[in-house]
């Protein structure tokens, strides 16, 4: 058939959780072609973004190595804030991580069928940019008043609204049907996100025992180690701010999803069939 196809229409999801309604699943041509511009566009700024952080990982891996080769295994005595091997180490193990999770969505995505939107990946990439690079190369956490409380609030909202789409992607599944409740969305919202913040303090935890590593900043810049309740603030701190952040994104949640706002539907992750991804 040439020329524009006229839209038939077909059941749909028309709320961010569940219910059902009706849509056109072919648009007209202009529209069609509309929408492929818009998604250009927003495809070339998101590798542009990534491909910006990309390159300052691997830069910032290079300094590492050289500082591993470099630096003192401790402190010189009379010199303050001198970096050692340790903090060196620190920030190698940091870039190859982000630069390893960087690649994390596109395989979830092949691996899953499932697309990310743009800017949802977007903002996950300017947050590793944010705790690797300026927080540990440009010692942010240590320049910069309650860095590391920043980034974990940030990180309780994206791990929230990433909650969301579990429960989306779970509903749309053809194996699993659900009808859930906003309020018990909203507390698995909570749930999930609290839940991944212990588990990277944990792993923080290891890495720090495993190889000698300063990730729960249980020692000051200058080497000087925390005793007692002065080195617990940081994990706390880190637990109670993911938890804020957490119960911002559920009652956001909860207020879409049982007053049909569509607040949360531009953050849901999407079959691949319904979404085109964006991911360089």
């Amino acid at each position: 058939m040439t020329g524009c196809e006229a839209p038939r229409i077909t059941p749909r999801r028309d709320t961010e959780m569940g219910s059902y309604g009706d849509r056109p699943t072919t648009r007209s041509c202009p529209e069609d072609l509309k929408q492929m511009k818009k998604l250009n566009a927003k495809s070339g700024w998101a590798k542009g973004i990534f491909l910006f952080v990309f390159a300052t990982l691997i830069l910032s891996s290079v300094y590492a190595i050289v500082g591993v080769a470099s630096a003192p295994a401790g402190p010189i005595p009379g010199v303050e804030y001198e970096k050692m091997k340790s903090d060196y180490a620190l920030m190698l193990v940091q870039c190859l991580l982000g630069i390893a999770v960087m690649f994390l969505p596109s395989a979830l995505e092949r691996r899953l069928r499932i697309a990310i939107p743009g800017f949802m990946y977007v903002l996950f990439v300017v947050f590793l940019y944010g705790a690797i690079y300026l927080g540990e190369i440009r010692s942010f956490y240590y320049r910069i008043p309650h860095w590391d409380l920043i980034l974990h609030g940030f990180s309780g909202l994206m791990l929230g609204a990433l909650s969301f789409s579990v429960i989306a992607l779970l509903n749309d599944s053809e194996k699993i049907t659900l009808s859930l409740s906003p309020s018990f969305v909203a507390v698995f919202a909570f749930s999930f996100a609290v839940a991944i913040g212990v588990l990277w303090e944990v792993y923080e935890f290891f890495l720090d025992g495993l190889l000698g590593l300063n990730m729960q900043k249980y020692a000051l810049e200058n080497g000087r180690v925390l005793i007692g309740r002065g080195a617990l603030v940081n994990t706390m701190g880190d637990l109670i701010v993911d938890a804020i952040g957490a119960t911002v994104m559920s009652a956001v949640g909860y207020v879409s999803v049982k007053y049909k706002k569509g607040w949360v539907g531009r953050m849901l992750m999407k079959r691949a069939a319904s979404a085109t991804s964006l991911r360089p």
